[in-house]
């Protein structure tokens, strides 16, 4: 374990000169760039679902196991949640939409993440990227300032990346593969360096393969959610070898599994960095 941190706080070290050259060369904020109408909103997976056909299979709610633990996200799209009924049906973790590029708060986001913590659920926050309104680096100070921190307290889900279909215009935010994996990269490593944990990456496969050409590998660093509307996770985005949740359907609302026992979550909530299912 003492060389596991001795490795992760030279990767901390590394990043920071990356980060300063990415600070210096900041697209423009959100505010000068308004949003269009009808933007208030977007949550984790609703680009997905628009476009992969969620109508298809979606995967039936499971029984709680050894192997796995069902959890939710939410964002405003659900306005006041009912927690204490969630966690009778078994959810034991949740996500709760923070922040979208450096212009949207979630304005319901303190009363969601408290309730989550209040019937004794983990739970973490999520940025919706837009790649390009503004960097990686200026996206993840907005998420880590405006409630998507973490903390080693044992009941903090590290935060996370949603890097989906553009709801605006273009699909791949108008990036060839190499220039999105830099501003994923970019996000990634400001996290880390704020936080001390990089961020889960929330995904589908079809996106990712498209957008970023399966040029970057994420796999050793960052634990992977991918969002597929089926009986089965599929095909993982190159070249994640395993996935660590997966959002399975978005009806009622977003639902997830866990890919391992109750004590693998709290051991990634707990700042475990090796644990990935």
């Amino acid at each position: 374990m003492r060389t596991r941190v001795t490795r992760w706080a030279f990767r901390v070290t590394a990043v920071t000169a990356t980060v300063a050259l990415l600070a210096t060369t900041r697209a423009p904020a959100d505010a000068d760039i308004p949003l269009p109408k009808g933007s208030a909103d977007h949550y984790a997976g609703s680009q997905i679902a628009r476009y992969e056909d969620v109508g298809a299979s979606p995967r039936a709610a499971r029984a709680a196991s050894e192997d796995a633990v069902e959890g939710i996200d939410v964002s405003s799209h659900q306005g006041q949640v009912d927690w204490a009924a969630h966690w009778n049906e078994g959810k034991r973790f949740a996500y709760v939409k923070a922040t979208e590029g450096t212009g949207y708060l979630n304005p319901g986001f303190a009363d969601q993440y408290q309730g989550a913590a209040a019937v004794g659920m983990l739970r973490g926050a999520y940025h919706f990227a837009l790649p390009d309104r503004s960097d990686g680096t200026a996206q993840a100070a907005y998420f880590v300032d405006n409630g998507g921190g973490w903390a080693p307290d044992g009941r903090t889900l590290p935060g996370v990346l949603d890097i989906e279909y553009n709801p605006y215009g273009d699909t791949c935010y108008g990036m060839a593969g190499e220039a999105m994996v830099a501003w994923i990269r970019g996000f990634s490593d400001a996290y880390l360096l704020r936080t001390g944990r990089p961020p889960v990456i929330y995904t589908s496969t079809r996106w990712w393969n498209q957008c970023t050409g399966n040029l970057g590998d994420f796999s050793a660093s960052n634990p992977l959610w991918v969002a597929r509307y089926s009986e089965d996770v599929g095909e993982l985005p190159h070249p994640w070898p395993v996935h660590t949740i997966w959002q399975h359907t978005s009806t009622p609302l977003d639902q997830n599994t866990f890919n391992g026992p109750y004590e693998r979550l709290l051991a990634l909530s707990g700042g475990d960095r090796a644990v990935r299912r």
